[in-house]
């Protein structure tokens, strides 16, 4: 799944492009993406729009149109926005296509069909249920030591589950848990609670350091994530342990292990992530 650093690569790539476009029509090829309005509706509210910007909020990517409309999109597990001339192939699984004023599109791809799309208000934000409920950003300055040590305080669950939840954090997935748990030098099944004030710092500085590289290097492409040129990342080639299971640690040398934790598989190292006695 796209992550912070993917969406947010994946808007730096659109932004000069649509900004300033107007959209002249669009094409739906599976309406049952199109969570809100019904197809129909979507395709006459966005005809005539023009793009004023992009912005980004946790997995989110928003597209700020006039007349006071958004267009949101959660391109979830395998969701892709390409921006492309009209006369390029389309492929089977481009389910909308967006027809833009100087003749290019922009098509919203997804092989496993999960994405959902939105048209609402600026004002309406707040009824797309996933994206009212996001907690802070992480680059934000909301995202502070001292926030991360109060919402990780009482929580029994693992410190991987607490760092997936997106009510706590907003934007982070598998891939940057992992590679920030890994740089702190914190156990992915430790009891969030457990954290030390000192351990709370340097997961906080981690995760802020991870996500600025993988913004760094245009996101992580391990499997279908693509920018809105089409273009692939490069952070898959400084992964330290996502993706890793059974290889040496990049550290130490010791073989990296993985365990199933929250729903998700979590790579570590068990010497440079030692699982404290106190925290099983």
């Amino acid at each position: 799944m796209p992550e912070l650093p993917e969406v947010e690569t994946i808007k730096n790539t659109l932004l000069p492009k649509l900004v300033g476009r107007r959209i002249m029509g669009a094409t739906v090829h599976l309406p049952r993406l199109i969570k809100r309005p019904a197809a129909q509706e979507f395709v006459s509210l966005l005809g005539g729009k023009e793009v004023l910007d992009l912005s980004r909020r946790g997995k989110y990517l928003l597209l700020h149109l006039s007349e006071g409309y958004c267009l949101v999109f959660h391109l979830r597990m395998t969701g892709r926005l390409l921006y492309l001339p009209a006369a390029a192939p389309v492929d089977k699984h481009t389910h909308l296509i967006i027809h833009l004023d100087n003749g290019e599109q922009l098509r919203f791809h997804d092989l496993r069909t999960f994405g959902t799309i939105y048209l609402v208000r600026e004002g309406e934000l707040d009824q797309i249920r996933g994206l009212a409920c996001l907690g802070p950003e992480p680059l934000g300055p909301q995202f502070t030591p001292a926030y991360l040590k109060e919402v990780l305080a009482g929580r029994r669950t693992t410190i991987k589950g607490a760092l997936l939840n997106q009510e706590l954090l907003a934007g982070l997935g598998n891939i940057y848990v992992d590679e920030s748990l890994f740089r702190a030098g914190i156990h992915p099944a430790r009891q969030a609670a457990s954290l030390t004030g000192e351990e709370v710092a340097r997961l906080h500085r981690a995760i802020c350091e991870v996500l600025k590289e993988g913004i760094r290097y245009r996101g992580t492409s391990v499997r279908d994530y693509v920018d809105g040129e089409g273009k692939a990342g490069g952070f898959q080639k400084r992964l330290a342990v996502y993706g890793r299971g059974g290889q040496p640690c990049v550290k130490c040398g010791a073989t990296l292990e993985k365990v199933r934790l929250a729903g998700r598989g979590s790579v570590y190292c068990p010497c440079c992530q030692p699982l404290k006695c106190d925290t099983k």
